[in-house]
Order: structure tokens, then C-alpha cells, then sequence
């Protein structure tokens, strides 16, 4: 059903955003209002970079997303937080500097909306730095005396540290980095859900889509 990117219209097949706006009955659009932009960003991702035959299980996630939206920055500080400790003991040495300054910029953005004590690490975010130490260490340094609002943490940082994390895992040596891509999606829906004290999602039904939204492969695009 889903496929890869963008589509004009519902008739050249469906993404996992695109199809999230026409079950909420907003425009098609991969970008809708209805969700969060971070983790459509994130849905978006995972929707691209998850190989054709695994794809298909992404779906039933997709009502999930419907609804899930705000204006607290602690979502997007905390989405950008799980996929860089999700991402950062697996991903490709080449990319681990980037996910270490990630996890220590995101724990220091939740210093400042906290008002926690500077330097306060999270369990998971202590346990991912301790797999790459050296790189722990240098991130440490580079991050020393780097001040950043939280504005632009969320306008600039947060979508570059989903797009590494996302590339990190879909690049891991690892067996079946499809599913990982899968359960960070998975995850980060359950934190937005409980934080915004959502009622569980309805399923997807095939025929709330299916007479619009053609199949993904089925045809000449």
C-alpha cells in the first residue's frame, strides 16, 4: 500500500503522511496539520527508508499519528532525544559524533525547560554515550560553552538530528534495520500519545482508503 516520497494525488499511491491527511480529512499533503511536524518528519523517514516488502507494516500505525500535534518544545527536545539514543550505539562510526552532540544538545535543552541542574543525563542517554566513549568524551568538549535557544533547537537542530538518526540506523550493521526503524516510529508515537493523554487510536480499515488511495506499485506512476 504505502510507497516511497511524495505523490501528487492519491491515485499515484500514498506515503505514510499522505495518507494520515486523507483519513483526517484534511488536503493531501505530507506535511499535514493534524500531526506534530517532528514526528511526521520522523514518519516520513522511516516511510522512505524502509525497504519495499517491510513497508506494508508501517500502516497500521498510521491512524496513530492522527491528532497528535503541539506547541510544547519539550516534543520536539524529546522526539529528537529518542531517535539520536535509539540511533547512536548502532549507527556508523561517521555519524556518531553527530548523534553524541545530538543527545548532549537535547539534555541540555531539557536543562533550560526544566530548569534541571546543567549536565543532567538521562539513563538512556547516559547508557548510549557509555557504547561510543571516546566519542562521548569528544562531544562533551565541542558541546562546552555552546548556547542554544530553544527556538532555534527546534527550528534547526531537532529536524537535522532525526534525519541523522534515521540514516544512522537504516545504515547499521545490524540484522533487520527495517524493524528498528519500526519500533523507534512505534516508540516515539507512544510518548507523543501519552503526553498528550491521547485515547487509543482506531485501526486502519482497508475500505476507508482503499476506493481513493491507489495501491503503491500498482501501475505506471
Amino acid at each position: 500500500m504505502l510507497g516511497r516520497g511524495k505523490h501528487r494525488n492519491p491515485k499515484k499511491g500514498a506515503c505514510f503522511m499522505e495518507l494520515a491527511s486523507y483519513l483526517a480529512g484534511e488536503r493531501w499533503s505530507d506535511h499535514p496539520r493534524c500531526t506534530h511536524p517532528l514526528l511526521a518528519m520522523l514518519a516520513r523517514a522511516v516511510n522512505d527508508l524502509t525497504v519495499d516488502p517491510e513497508r506494508p507494516r508501517l500502516a497500521p500505525l498510521i491512524p496513530s499519528v492522527i491528532g497528535l500535534t503541539s506547541d510544547d518544545p519539550h516534543w520536539d527536545v524529546r522526539i529528537a532525544l529518542r531517535a539520536a539514543q535509539t540511533a547512536l550505539p548502532i549507527s556508523p562510526a561517521e555519524r556518531q559524533q553527530t548523534l553524541a552532540v545530538a543527545i548532549i544538545g537535547a539534555e541540555r535543552m531539557l536543562d533550560v525547560l526544566d530548569d534541571r541542574p546543567a549536565g543532567t543525563l538521562s539513563a538512556e542517554s547516559a547508557d548510549a554515550l557509555a557504547t561510543c566513549p571516546r566519542t562521548a568524551r569528544w562531544a562533551q568538549r565541542f558541546c562546552e560553552g555552546a548556547r542554544l535557544r530553544p527556538s532555534r533547537f527546534v527550528r534547526d537542530a531537532a529536524p537535522s538530528i532525526i534525519s541523522a538518526a534515521v540514516q544512522g540506523i537504516a545504515e547499521a550493521c545490524v540484522p533487520n534495520p527495517d524493524e528498528r526503524l519500526r519500533e523507534l516510529l512505534v516508540a516515539t508515537i507512544d510518548d507523543c500519545r501519552t503526553w498528550a493523554d491521547a485515547e487509543p487510536a482506531p485501526a486502519l480499515e482497508p475500505e476507508a482508503w482503499t476506493a481513493v488511495v491507489r495501491a503503491a506499485g500498482a501501475g505506471a506512476r
